[in-house]
């Protein structure tokens, strides 16, 4: 397997963003194995974003993450110059609500980051491979995954704007073969006259003129000073904007993307059926995961017993990185009889000890953590998303964020299906076996 990789050294870069006039001042620092490229707004006490889609919220004609009440928006030109270097580790301070548009297309990131060097990180790169075909639609517009033997990932995506200034253009981008750099980066966000009237009458847009932005006017050409870089240049963005919505995703692909019309909701819904598929994969494979545990393997590792060892199976252990396990909440749970007799709810603090509990697990594959016990000593960033009933199967996710000789800290996940039940961020304190 190839290294994770982040960058040498520190760079920085600062402009106004293409929503919000307000200039943003941003440094791209190095970051350690398994960190993933997480954001951090220094303005609002250092609140840290993980750039994933479960962090995605809805915003119009661009990607937006959100963690509390920090949000950073128009992500995806940057991203997709991490996705295109093969960057897996970066910390992205940045001090206002958006990423400076620069001249609207990925180069100027993309030049950047390649100025800083790349640096191999010490745990490798694990591409999610699409093992069968998904297909999403919105109205019109399809963006599919399909699988492929080639070791990276190959995408097509067609334009289609009818008898319109644009027309219909396609255009394609293997990461084996191809030169992102020369071909995708230098393509700009772009807009047609009418959609351009449209924001301005809506009071956006207005600290941007034709000059720096492209507008495509009726005959097809573009207004102001610009000139098109590619003839289809529209189209090229669009892949752009594909590549950094797919990187989203948290891992490389391994796969053929297909889409239509495409925008950035459709390539966010993708994304998350890449996430649920993958997570099948999983379940199917727990017999053959030599690293699997049974309830008889978790009696020997964890010191829990009925009726609070709220893990049925670990399905998954990937070093001391990742642990991956099941809970099967059923109406014989001792805590439904009180929690609520006529409207069954798992309490939102047993899936938290859930996950937990499986954190304990992952942290127990650690050498240096050998006659020790895991002690809860705080939870951070708990978010309880839908409620979890009798019949369903919580899938339990634990990463390792930090494993110390003292503490562990831990960012964990519960899942119903493809929807996100829980997520917090736990950390440990370790004690030895027999004081507790």
């Amino acid at each position: 397997m190839q290294p994770q990789q982040t960058i040498q050294k520190p760079v920085s870069f600062s402009g106004p963003g293409l929503f919000n006039p307000q200039v943003a001042n941003v440094t791209i620092k190095p970051a350690p194995s398994n960190h993933g490229i997480v954001f951090v707004r220094t303005d609002l006490d250092n609140t840290p974003i993980p750039a994933l889609v479960s962090r995605v919220v809805k915003r119009n004609r661009r990607s937006a993450i959100k963690q509390g009440e920090a949000s950073v928006d128009t992500v995806e030109h940057l991203m997709s110059a991490i996705a295109a270097l093969r960057l897996d580790n970066l910390l992205i301070e940045i001090d206002a609500p958006e990423v400076p548009v620069k001249d609207g297309s990925s180069l100027p990131f993309y030049e950047l980051l390649e100025s800083a060097g790349r640096a191999d990180n010490d745990a490798p790169r694990r591409p999610l491979k699409i093992t069968e075909p998904i297909i999403v639609r919105q109205g019109d517009s399809v963006v599919a995954a399909t699988p492929s033997d080639e070791p990276e990932m190959s995408l097509l995506y067609e334009l289609d704007y009818g008898d319109g200034p644009i027309g219909r253009q396609l255009v394609t981008f293997d990461f084996n073969n191809d030169n992102y750099k020369k071909q995708i980066a230098p393509s700009r966000t772009f807009s047609t006259q009418a959609e351009a009237e449209q924001a301005l009458a809506a009071g956006m847009f207005k600290h941007l003129t034709a000059d720096e932005a492209l507008v495509i006017g009726t005959d097809g050409k573009p207004l102001g000073k610009n000139q098109f870089r590619f003839t289809d240049e529209p189209v090229r963005h669009k892949m752009l904007d594909l590549i950094g919505d797919l990187y989203l995703l948290g891992a490389p692909i391994q796969g053929r993307i297909v889409a239509y019309k495409s925008g950035h909701a459709l390539n966010h819904l993708l994304v998350k059926k890449l996430i649920a598929q993958h997570r099948r994969q999983s379940f199917s494979d727990m017999g053959r995961n030599l690293e699997a545990l049974d309830i008889r393997g978790l009696f020997r590792m964890m010191p829990h017993r009925y009726p609070m060892l709220l893990v049925d199976r670990v399905i998954e252990i990937d070093g001391e990185r990742r642990a991956v396990g099941v809970k099967n909440v059923t109406i014989n749970e001792p805590f439904f009889q009180g929690h609520y007799p006529n409207t069954p709810i798992m309490p939102g603090v047993l899936i938290v000890e859930a996950m937990a509990q499986l954190s304990g697990v992952l942290i127990g594959q650690s050498l240096s953590q050998v006659g020790k016990l895991p002690v809860l000593l705080s939870l951070d960033r708990v978010k309880l998303r839908r409620p979890v009933t009798p019949g369903d199967q919580l899938f339990l996710e634990a990463e390792a964020v930090k494993i110390r000789s003292r503490i562990a800290h831990m960012r964990c996940r519960a899942y119903v299906g493809e929807e996100l039940a829980a997520e917090a961020e736990v950390k440990f304190m370790m004690v030895d076996d027999d004081q507790e």
